[in-house]
């Protein structure tokens, strides 16, 4: 939920409360619908599902207009951690096939920490932090990724449950822990990596800097540029001599800084005041995704405004080199459809590389 409104996670009562204040809206509940309406596309109403009652899968699966479930584990309308870890539990009691659930990295751990190595598990990415290599590419993915497993025609393998320190995110420091692994079916183009730390040899570093000084050579006059987070577009602001956040979102023109670390309402409003904006952008590393992990910031409604031709993605020769194509998870599907295809990016000095996002 903390994503558009810049909080960058919902772990703990009070951060949730703040998203609350500030607007958020749950993201889980639609995105459980999504994969559960690709399923019957795919596979009609073949499997059982065993779930929840209320927000925690009940009302998604009648929602979505899917039949065969059974509410096994009653939770309150005000759930936590320990009613994810309580039903999990009910799961493995009743001998289940695989346990799929919606959420970020911290439901991922919650998870984990009940299954382990017990059955295989399937993630459907509704989170701010989706580092871990244990959920599918989309809601959509997650259904494919189910049907591929029930009909054996994808193996499980022991994947990274990853998860960031959020306090330690906020104050703009990245601290990424291995929590554990989970067994996941493996469908390498529907099942994502763990995210990469970025590299910091003195090679990779010039990359960035020879990147970010042909940016700024492009850059215009009464131009509203949105950044991104990580340390490719930060070499950016650094260029131009204006402080950035490393873990956020910022908005700048070529001489100013005019809005630090932003939700999605204040780049809108953003947008009402500048006729023409760039949003500038680099991706995961080994995830590959441009948007819809860590920059829910820049939303859908923000993109639609800016317009695909005035997307710049920048990464360094090495991080594409890693890379067999971009991805976009905005939550937004025809949108999504709208930003796939070809795509140029800035890897060094006066250098681009075409890349598909898929």
């Amino acid at each position: 939920m903390g994503g558009s409104v810049g909080l960058k996670g919902t772990d703990g009562e009070e951060i949730l409360k703040e998203a609350i204040r500030r607007g958020a809206k749950p993201v889980s509940p639609d995105r459980a619908v999504r994969f559960l309406k690709h399923l019957i596309e795919l596979a009609g109403t073949d499997f059982t599902f065993y779930t929840c009652s209320g927000d925690m899968g009940e009302k998604e699966l009648r929602k979505a207009g899917y039949p065969n479930y059974e509410v096994v584990c009653e939770v309150p309308d005000k759930t936590s951690r320990e009613d994810t870890v309580r039903a999990v539990k009910r799961f493995l009691d009743l001998d289940v096939d695989i346990v799929v659930f919606c959420g970020g990295d911290g439901t991922a751990r919650d998870v984990a920490s009940v299954v382990g190595d017990q059955k295989p598990c399937l993630g459907i990415p509704a989170g701010v932090k989706v580092y871990s290599a244990v959920f599918a590419v989309t809601p959509e993915a997650a259904a494919e990724v189910l049907v591929m497993f029930a009909r054996g025609e994808a193996g499980v393998e022991p994947s990274e449950v990853m998860d960031i320190d959020e306090e330690a995110f906020r104050e703009n420091r990245l601290s990424v822990r291995l929590y554990g692994y989970m067994k996941v079916p493996r469908a390498p183009l529907f099942v994502q990596l763990s995210k990469a730390p970025s590299p910091t040899s003195g090679s990779e570093e010039e990359n960035k800097r020879a990147i970010a000084r042909y940016v700024v050579e492009r850059m215009k006059s009464g131009v509203l540029y949105i950044l991104g987070p990580g340390t490719t577009v930060k070499a950016v602001a650094d260029a131009l001599g204006l402080e950035k956040t490393l873990l956020g979102v910022d908005a700048v023109t070529k001489d100013r800084l005019v809005a630090r670390d932003v939700d999605e309402r204040t780049l809108l409003s953003l947008l009402d005041e500048w006729p023409e904006a760039v949003v500038i952008v680099s991706p995961l590393g080994r995830q590959g995704f441009i948007f819809g992990r860590g920059n829910q910031q820049i939303s859908a409604k923000v993109l639609r405004r800016v317009g695909r031709r005035n997307i710049w993605v920048i990464a360094t020769r090495r991080k594409i080199l890693e890379l067999d194509a971009l991805r976009v998870d905005t939550g937004d599907p025809e949108l999504d459809a709208a930003l796939r295809g070809y795509v140029r990016v800035i890897t060094d000095y006066n250098e681009e590389t075409v890349i598909k996002v898929i």
